[in-house]
């Protein structure tokens, strides 16, 4: 039995990655912003799976201070992490997050505060993984737009925030070698409620995602430091910018001094 927090995991791609697993007499800890939802979920995954062994956080992850307080919830109820899959997402939103555009921080930011909160649990367990969902839309990051100072469209900051994920998953990977961190496309415009909000439309469904994630979360597909795409159905290379170490360190720098 592993124990999993998938993050994001009230609907989607998390939320049948969440009931696959916790049908496999896994341990399972699911997130979500709205506590009615994760409730309808919890009973709903616990019902379906037939495993107690269920439970539920909530935080709104465009507030970081409610991600830090959910990260210290979590080391106080999961010991060990065996897997943290770093799911929630978002790209169409009415919210914002103060000056800094909500896509960065709930896509980027909270992740790696959620992260740095629990990495002495993650270190508990024999052989830790972390699967961090970017995405085949990646672009350069605006340093401007990264601390609030200049707006950017909808599409490309979530592009920009994709990419900032993958490059601090390869230097995660770098910085904790006893934990393998992989970074996937699970699938461009998978049937999920993401892509139906913004595109209205899907090329694949969703299973295509759940399948990947479990693969890279349970099996030795997993390789550290790499990017999964999934649209290719095999390992590749990501943005050119994931490898400069100028633009790793500016990224890093800039992340300490915002979370």
């Amino acid at each position: 039995m592993k124990h999993i927090l998938i993050t994001g995991s009230t609907d989607g791609i998390g939320k049948l990655l969440a009931l696959r697993l916790a049908k496999e007499g896994h341990f399972v800890a699911i997130h979500g912003r709205s506590d009615a939802k994760l409730a309808a979920t919890l009973k709903e995954i616990k019902q379906q799976s037939k495993n107690e062994n269920v439970i539920g956080f909530l935080a709104d992850f465009s507030d970081l201070n409610a991600v830090k307080k959910m990260a210290e919830e979590v080391a106080e109820k999961m010991p060990i992490i065996d897997v943290l899959v770093n799911n929630a997402g978002v790209l169409m939103t009415n919210g914002s997050s103060g000056t800094i555009d909500i896509r960065f921080v709930v896509n980027y930011f909270a992740p790696y505060a959620l992260t740095n909160g629990i990495v002495a649990n993650l270190k508990a367990s024999d052989a830790p993984r972390i699967v961090n969902l970017s995405s085949a839309a990646q672009s350069t990051i605006n340093i401007q737009a990264l601390e609030g100072k200049t707006g950017l469209g909808a599409n490309e900051a979530y592009a920009q925030s994709k990419l900032a994920l993958t490059i601090w998953s390869f230097y995660l990977a770098e910085q904790e070698p006893s934990i393998t961190v992989v970074a996937v496309n699970p699938g461009s415009l998978l049937n999920t409620k993401m892509a139906k909000e913004a595109y209205g439309q899907h090329w694949s469904p969703a299973e295509k995602g759940v399948d990947i994630l479990y693969n890279l979360s349970m099996t030795d597909l997993a390789k550290s430091g790499e990017y999964f795409d999934n649209d290719k159905g095999s390992y590749a290379t990501a943005h050119a910018d994931a490898y400069n170490t100028q633009k790793i360190e500016n990224l890093l720098s800039i992340t300490n001094t915002l979370v």
